[in-house]
C-alpha cells in the first residue's frame, strides 16, 4: 500500500472560500482555488480527498479557471501503465484573482446606478 500525504483546508480557508462565494464565484470554485493556493501542485484525485468535492465538481471547476487562465496543467505520467494524471498548479496569483472579483463588482454597481439615475429622470416626468 502506498502512503499519501494530502492537505486539509482549515477554518481560514473555509472563511476564505466564504468570502470568494460572497463575490459571485462559485463554491467549487471557491474551494478548488482556496486549495490550490495552499500547495504547490495537485492532481484532481489529491483535491477531491482535500475538500470533499466529487469528481464532477472538480473537473468543471477546474475548466473553469482555466478559461481564465488562473490554473495551469501538465500531465504526470503513470506508474506502468494506465493514463497520465492531470497536474494542477495556480497560475494567477489570488490578488489578481480577487482584483478581477472587485473590477467586476465596480463595473457591475456602475450600471446598476446608471439604470437607477435613468429610472428617476423617467418617474419625474411621470409626475
Amino acid at each position: 500500500m502506498k502512503d499519501f500525504e494530502v492537505k486539509i483546508l482549515d477554518d481560514t480557508d473555509y472563511r476564505f472560500i466564504d468570502a470568494l462565494k460572497n463575490l459571485g464565484m462559485s463554491r467549487n470554485v471557491a474551494t478548488t482555488l482556496t486549495y490550490l493556493s495552499n500547495v504547490k501542485e495537485a492532481s484532481s484525485q489529491e483535491i477531491e480527498m482535500s475538500t470533499g468535492l466529487r469528481q464532477p465538481e472538480v473537473s468543471v471547476a477546474m475548466r473553469q479557471m482555466r478559461e481564465k487562465h488562473w490554473i495551469s496543467v501538465h500531465n504526470k505520467k503513470a506508474i506502468g501503465k494506465g493514463r497520465p494524471t492531470k497536474i494542477y498548479t495556480l497560475n494567477a496569483p489570488i490578488e489578481e484573482i480577487i482584483k478581477h472579483y472587485e473590477e467586476k463588482i465596480i463595473e457591475d454597481t456602475k450600471t446598476t446606478m446608471i439604470a437607477i439615475k435613468k429610472l428617476k429622470t423617467i418617474s419625474k416626468g411621470m409626475e
